[in-house]
């Protein structure tokens, strides 16, 4: 996979932006693999964005304080809590489920999509941004996700986010609140799509690479233990490391 590293490194990119430390990010790709070909969800952003317009992406954003305070049910698993530690400066189990948390918040926020359960009743949420879930009575489901890609913006970049991608079977939505996507939306559309069909599509550089990451994770079994990649530039050049 080096070479996925040396393409981003050559993608072109304005890196003229006073630098500044990368935020902590989650993103959820989900995953539907009943057909013959696996199929991921991916959102088109609305062409007014600044930042990334016009352009196919998974659902995600940054993480809130709020996060970590958010009743769940189940924990993450042994493997996701542990990679999830590596490689940052104050590692806790309480960080990456706050990570997690965020994942399904924003895919919510984004798309309208519950991840979850409702066999546990309404959750008492720790603030507005979460009251949607009390609301339709859904419990954010952390044993549903999978640990499976981390990546760093590049230094001097407008935006700059360290940012953890879970995947999650299509199965474990349970709920799905209209009106979340449309014109004046940060999503305009959804589109669920093949791996092929992704190659069709406007995306940018980094999601590529998560694409074709993925692809050879679901190819190699999809299974839980397998390596993590995490990329980042060093000295002017992306580099990958597995984190196992």
């Amino acid at each position: 996979m080096t070479n996925l590293a040396d393409r981003l490194t050559n993608a072109e990119r304005d890196q003229s932006s006073p630098n500044t430390r990368p935020k902590d990010a989650a993103s959820l790709i989900l995953v539907d693999r009943t057909g013959r070909k696996p199929r991921v969800l991916m959102g088109l952003r609305h062409p007014g964005h600044r930042f990334m317009p016009n352009v196919f992406v998974f659902p995600g954003g940054r993480v809130e304080l709020t996060d970590k305070a958010m009743p769940v049910h189940g924990m993450l698993d042994a493997d996701s809590d542990r990679r999830l530690q590596l490689q940052v400066t104050r590692p806790s189990s309480t960080r990456g489920r706050a990570l997690a948390a965020a994942a399904i918040r924003e895919l919510y926020e984004e798309t309208g999509l519950m991840l979850g359960t409702t066999d546990a009743g309404a959750p008492e949420v720790p603030a507005p941004s979460w009251q949607p879930f009390a609301d339709k009575g859904v419990f954010p489901d952390l044993e549903s996700l999978n640990f499976v890609f981390r990546a760093i913006t590049p230094p001097r970049r407008p935006k700059r986010f360290d940012t953890r991608f879970f995947a999650a079977e299509a199965s474990a939505i349970c709920m799905q609140v209209d009106g979340m996507v449309g014109p004046s939306s940060e999503l305009i559309e959804t589109r669920w799509l093949t791996f092929d069909e992704t190659e069709k599509a406007d995306l940018p550089s980094i999601t590529r690479v998560i694409l074709e990451e993925l692809r050879a994770r679901i190819e190699a079994g999809y299974r839980r233990e397998l390596a993590v990649p995490f990329y980042s530039m060093q000295r002017g050049r992306f580099v990958r490391v597995a984190l196992d």
